[in-house]
């Protein structure tokens, strides 16, 4: 994972870029407190310009040891820790006015838990949620994967990379927005790189919420 963090934004900028690009652009005024879940190396930051009462209240978290000391070492100026969002974390409900999970929610085991955490720990009168996944099964994104990250990862491990993805891509974009719904209601979306909802023919998804006062 740290290698196809490593090499994703110097070899495959395009689809990278959107999804950045896609979270800054549906930034709130005056926010203060962002949590980034899965924030590996940090790549996000690269995008945002943040004063210095934002970049004080900028959490990074990822669980990956590794990542989370480069990402120190990188980005010295905000708050990066080791953590897991499918659990609860240590602050308090409501304490973050705009989360980000960029290419994250498909990986987790225990969705359910990590979208009742950031409802948790979502500003109920102003936070957002800004996502981005891929459409994972669709025909245009398993073609892109072939050509970039599959090949990469035979060619550097010579082995298949087919138990690796099916471990890692353990939900679809039915599924997470399913688990969403009940927590967020949906501000907007964008399909990339073709501006219509249909999976097969786009590679990523991007979309913010805001959170629900009461869940259910």
């Amino acid at each position: 994972m740290k290698y196809w963090h490593e090499a994703l934004p110097k070899r495959f900028s395009i689809v990278d870029r959107f999804g950045h690009d896609y979270v800054v652009k549906n930034t709130p005024a005056g926010f203060l407190r962002t949590l980034e879940v899965g924030a590996g190396l940090g790549e996000h930051l690269r995008y945002e310009q943040l004063n210095d009462a934002q970049k004080h209240g900028w959490v990074s978290l990822d669980l990956r040891e590794n990542m989370v000391e480069q990402c120190r070492q990188r980005f010295p100026e905000i708050q990066v820790i080791l953590g897991d969002c499918q659990e609860r974390l240590d602050f308090p409900d409501g304490h973050f006015d705009r989360i980000l999970a960029i290419h994250v929610l498909e990986h987790l085991w225990n969705l359910p838990a990590a979208i009742r955490e950031l409802h948790r720990l979502c500003d109920k009168a102003k936070g957002i949620f800004s996502i981005v996944i891929p459409c994972e099964g669709g025909a245009a994104y398993s073609l892109a994967r072939k050509i970039s990250a599959q090949r990469l990862f035979e060619s550097r491990y010579r082995q298949s990379y087919r138990w690796f993805i099916e471990r890692e891509h353990v939900n679809r974009p039915r599924e997470i927005f399913e688990e969403i719904r009940p927590y967020f209601e949906r501000l907007s979306s964008r399909w990339f790189p073709f501006p219509v909802p249909v999976e097969f023919a786009n590679f990523c998804i991007g979309a913010t919420f805001r959170p629900r006062t009461t869940a259910g």
